[in-house]
């Protein structure tokens, strides 16, 4: 129950956040259906995501002096469900500054898992290897192996798996 009242503080009659006082805790607590609906939503995706999304989108809305769903249409949000996904919503993060005119190429937008890549390969001193990889040789491939390592970003190129198979477990940062 402090936990929820840290999230969603009780307020008073005037709608003013009040303090979680140990008698409201208490008091909270003797509802036993209540409590069983607050532990469910603190542990549910959903939940947060609606937590997350609803203030946001009503100061959005107040900002652009409009009503509605905010989070539909240009703003919805989309599940991402497998690999493929997941890497083409990172391309498209990392274009959005090259479609908004703010960059011309995405490593040159100061907001970029790709500006950091680059920047990390740039700091090995391996330039010359990424160049290579752009090949798409075997050549160009092996030149770029371990180009990501020691990098917080997980590599775009996955393969914690084959190396789990293979007794190492490695792991992102």
């Amino acid at each position: 129950m402090r936990r929820w009242g840290r999230l969603f503080p009780p307020r008073d009659k005037a709608r003013q956040v009040a303090p979680v006082s140990e008698e409201w805790v208490q008091a909270r607590l003797k509802d036993a259906r209540w409590v069983a609906t607050a532990r469910q939503r603190l542990q549910s995706l959903s939940w947060f995501m609606k937590c997350l999304k609803e203030p946001l989108s009503r100061t959005a809305n107040r900002e652009e002096q409009t009503r509605g769903a905010f989070f539909e249409g240009r703003f919805k949000s989309v599940a991402i469900l497998d690999e493929e996904s997941l890497l083409a919503t990172c391309a498209y993060i990392d274009l959005n500054p090259v479609a908004a005119g703010i960059a011309e190429v995405p490593e040159a937008s100061a907001h970029t898992s790709i500006k950091q890549r680059v920047e990390h390969v740039n700091e090995q001193g391996r330039a010359n290897d990424l160049n290579a990889a752009q090949t798409g040789s075997v050549a160009g491939s092996t030149a770029a192996a371990g180009l990501e390592e020691g990098l917080w970003l997980c590599p775009v190129e996955d393969r914690r798996r084959l190396r789990e198979s293979k007794g190492d477990i490695s792991e992102c940062h």
